[in-house]
């Protein structure tokens, strides 16, 4: 190799590698930094499609957790208020059985007791009208409530008369069974087809709602889409009262639906867990009405105490149901966290800086650049020295 002053090839390249050895060193700096091996799209484009990736599925499952999480507050409450009422509704209990019996008079002890018995049904109805979360009542009507049928007459009482000859009721679960009351006309009042479905074990529960009309809900929670309504059957040829129409059923409007969205960002990640609160008050309690209840006499008190039995059943039922979708909240946010886990863990290793790795890479860099400053400084003097020659 010849020997020039022209070009310092020596020097160039001590300089070009100088160069690589100071980018290096900034990028090992920036990922100690940042604490990321992903600082710009160079990095790894790849890698970093794939992070962000990660990351909007960490978010959405993060706050599907929140939300699952508040949903079981609010569930909560609910559970908490409806407590309350069965509460009250055993007090009632004991109201109505002392009424009922003959060792009290018919003046002011009755009147008591049925004084505290309206307060007993105004409580109910304040519990139902003012439990809220997060500003909204918990206690809420407006949507079709599938598991629950109101036939077409009013004005019923439990003495009104069923047609001798046209007594029959027919309910049915859509895609499930159909359930027959008074086939034979063996009951001769609305009271006696309550009780006869009452006392079915068909999982059904019958009263008489505040306009005197006949309600059947289902307390299995069978019917809760259009899919699977509880309807009045077709061989339902039921009259009673004092008109000679036969009776037709439609499904209640006192429920209301609350939806929580769940999500890991995705489309297919993604659903949806509801649960049902109706419109809660003295005369529907899950579709038992104490209303028209009163303990001013014997047999007025032995009524109460049957439909204050069946709302007590039917608080239950609501309560039973509340839970299961309390449970099923609590398996879907521990499913959430476990996947926020993975996820995380996952996003990390593609995205996180190796710091020990970034740590030893450093030293070297640093050990390069000194190096390569002083080789730099040896190729630049090496000029110098071709002066030499000509002294």
């Amino acid at each position: 190799m010849s020997l020039s002053i022209l070009n310092n090839v020596t020097a160039m390249s001590a300089e070009n590698q100088l160069t690589k050895t100071n980018a290096k060193l900034q990028n090992t700096l920036l990922q100690l930094s940042s604490g990321s091996k992903l600082n710009s799209g160079s990095d790894d484009a790849a890698g970093l499609s794939i992070a962000n990736g990660l990351q909007a599925n960490i978010t959405a499952l993060t706050q599907s957790a929140s939300n699952a999480s508040n949903a079981q507050g609010r569930l909560q409450v609910a559970d908490g208020a409806l407590s309350q009422v069965t509460s009250l509704l055993n007090r009632a209990v004991t109201l109505a059985t002392e009424s009922a019996s003959d060792t009290v008079s018919d003046g002011s002890q009755r009147a008591a007791l049925d004084n505290e018995f309206a307060s007993i049904k105004s409580e109910i109805d304040s519990i139902g009208s003012t439990t809220t979360f997060n500003g909204s009542a918990v206690f809420q009507g407006g949507s079709t409530n599938y598991g629950q049928v109101v036939l077409s007459g009013s004005g019923l009482g439990t003495s009104s008369a069923i047609n001798a000859t046209k007594g029959e009721l027919d309910i049915t679960v859509t895609g499930g069974s159909t359930y027959k009351f008074n086939a034979s006309n063996k009951d001769t009042t609305v009271g006696a087809l309550i009780t006869d479905i009452n006392s079915s074990g068909d999982g059904l529960v019958a009263s008489l709602n505040a306009k005197g009309a006949l309600v059947v809900t289902d307390t299995q929670n069978r019917a809760t889409t259009a899919a699977t309504e509880l309807a009045v059957g077709a061989g339902t040829t039921l009259e009673a009262g004092t008109d000679s129409a036969a009776e037709t059923g439609a499904n209640t409007t006192d429920s209301s639906t609350f939806n929580v969205y769940l999500s890991d960002g995705t489309s297919t990640g993604s659903s949806t867990i509801s649960a049902t609160l109706g419109a809660l008050s003295s005369s529907n309690m899950n579709g038992i009405s104490l209303s028209s209840d009163n303990l001013l006499s014997s047999s007025s008190a032995q009524t109460a105490l049957t439909d204050i039995n069946n709302a007590i059943a039917q608080v239950a039922a609501l309560r039973g149901t509340l839970g299961a979708s309390m449970n099923r909240l609590t398996a879907a946010g521990n499913v959430i966290n476990t996947q926020t886990t993975n996820l995380t863990s996952a996003e990390d290793n593609v995205s996180s800086a190796d710091i020990s790795q970034q740590v030893s890479s450093m030293s070297e860099d640093q050990v390069l650049t000194q190096t390569g400053i002083s080789a730099l400084s040896q190729a630049n003097q090496m000029q110098q020295m071709l002066l030499k020659l000509f002294q």
